[in-house]
């Protein structure tokens, strides 16, 4: 809910207060199976497998997003759409090859269950494995921000240094000119009779979002 539907409440809320004249809002449709990100994506952790050298062929791929709260991923297909896009693209890079999807930035009170593992016990997990690289993908980020950077490149490979793991954290889709005009292809469905790419079995996301999806979390004592 706070990372969609919230969002275009808010949007619909300020064009009601600005009233006539309001610019029209036309919000553009989930990208998670789109090729002009995948593929980006992929190339972003061939990248990290290069940097790896020997060890790449035998380096676990390790695919992070945001956690949330697990009452508020039962309301939602964050999970099923974080795991479709990991898959589309290892199938991208070497079909069959083993993934693993974590989660980073859990916040909030410590008693409210959130999206597991996290990044630094799935470390831990892999390394009792015998696991000797990893290249760690923050899917469910699109820029190299702070955030990304803190989680992984700082606290994440600190981690996975005392633990003896080899780890190469692989770009975002940033600037990759392939996504920015993945960009402008969204927008041009919207204008023309372009065609909707994607991957995968899911089909194209919606212009706008299913009735009922992404709808708050119901919390105790209040309805849902």
């Amino acid at each position: 809910y706070s990372g969609c539907r919230q969002y275009r409440e808010d949007l619909l809320s300020a064009a009601e207060a600005a009233g006539n004249g309001a610019p029209s809002l036309q919000k553009l449709r989930l990208f998670y199976n789109h090729p002009g990100f995948l593929e980006p994506a992929a190339e972003r952790v061939h990248d990290a497998l290069r940097r790896l050298g020997d060890a790449g062929p035998d380096a676990r791929l390790v695919f992070t997003a945001h956690s949330i709260p697990v009452s508020m991923a039962q309301a939602t297909d964050y999970e099923a759409q974080l795991r479709e896009a990991a898959q589309l693209i290892v199938d991208l890079i070497e079909p069959g090859r083993p993934w693993d999807l974590v989660y980073q930035s859990r916040s909030g009170p410590p008693h409210i269950p959130w999206l597991e593992p996290d990044i630094g016990d799935h470390l831990a997990a892999l390394a009792q494995e015998t696991v000797d690289s990893v290249v760690v993908t923050p899917l469910g980020f699109i820029s190299d921000h702070m955030e990304v950077m803190y989680d992984l490149d700082s606290q994440a490979a600190d981690i996975a240094r005392d633990l003896g793991l080899r780890m190469e954290r692989a770009s975002t889709v940033g600037i990759h000119p392939r996504f920015v005009s993945m960009i402008r292809e969204l927008i041009e469905e919207q204008l023309t009779a372009a065609p909707k790419l994607f991957l995968g079995p899911s089909g194209p996301w919606p212009d706008w979002c299913p009735e009922g999806h992404c709808i708050a979390a119901a919390r105790p004592g209040r309805p849902g």
